[in-house]
């Protein structure tokens, strides 16, 4: 098909932090945060408004610290932290191709970014910053994923787009079932039905209450990412009323 335009004008763009790791799944890899930063600029360059939701996984994991007997709500503050170093990481890639970038975290910080503030993160992407909003929701005992969820509301984006490994949602697991089919379109009544793995289902709930689209795509996989944004159906699934 020929693609023109974006099809979106503003996003987030849910990123994992293992997106940032190494080969190992731990820490964070400038190579890694060059490739993501490469692919965020490609968009950006379409005039799509970006805010990227980031996760912290790759430097902690709650689950880890409560298994061990540790507060639920230390844990979860300690990775909204971790957040903040990948959204650090990710800006410092994103300025070095020009891409001028602005981190706002829920969890104050005053000395390295910006307090999360509604009207200042859209207006940063009304003059073309990439905004990179970290610190979950600045409450224990809720996933980026909601938090991407919420964000996208609360600026009034067009789409949530999670960027996972694979090219979207599948009937099975691709790598384990050959057979496993690619849905292009879902409703979120087919994902709850078929309990379908997308989001965490508070995040899930808050995209359907609000109507907010969700794109699940392979981030890695060549231009699947701008083809998306172009509207390229053969790529991805799109979960929508």
């Amino acid at each position: 098909m020929t693609l023109v335009g974006p099809i979106y004008k503003r996003i987030v763009l849910k990123l994992s932090g293992e997106a940032l790791a190494g080969a190992d799944g731990i820490g964070i890899d400038p190579d890694r945060a060059e490739d993501i930063a490469a692919k965020i600029k490609q968009i950006h360059e379409l005039g799509v408004q970006t805010a990227v939701v980031i996760g912290g996984g790759n430097l902690w994991r709650g689950a880890i610290g409560v298994e061990r007997g540790m507060e639920q709500a230390t844990a979860d503050h300690m990775g909204m932290i971790a957040t903040v170093m990948n959204g650090l990481a990710l800006q410092d890639a994103l300025e070095r191709f020009s891409v001028v970038t602005r981190v706002q975290t829920a969890i104050q910080m005053n000395a390295v970014a910006e307090p999360y503030i509604r009207l200042r993160a859209i207006r940063h992407l009304e003059k073309g910053r990439v905004v990179v909003i970290t610190g979950g929701l600045g409450n224990p005992y809720f996933t980026t994923d909601t938090a991407a969820a919420l964000r996208a509301s609360e600026i009034n984006a067009d789409i949530v787009i999670k960027a996972t490994k694979v090219n979207g949602v599948y009937s099975a697991d691709p790598k384990k079932d050959p057979s496993a089919v690619r849905y292009e379109k879902l409703t979120y009544k087919d994902v709850i039905e078929g309990k379908l793995q997308v989001m965490d289902m508070t995040a899930f709930t808050l995209c359907e209450e609000n109507k907010m689209p969700i794109l699940v795509v392979d981030f890695w996989e060549d231009d699947d990412l701008l083809r998306a944004v172009q509207g390229d159906h053969s790529v991805g699934t799109l979960i929508a009323s």
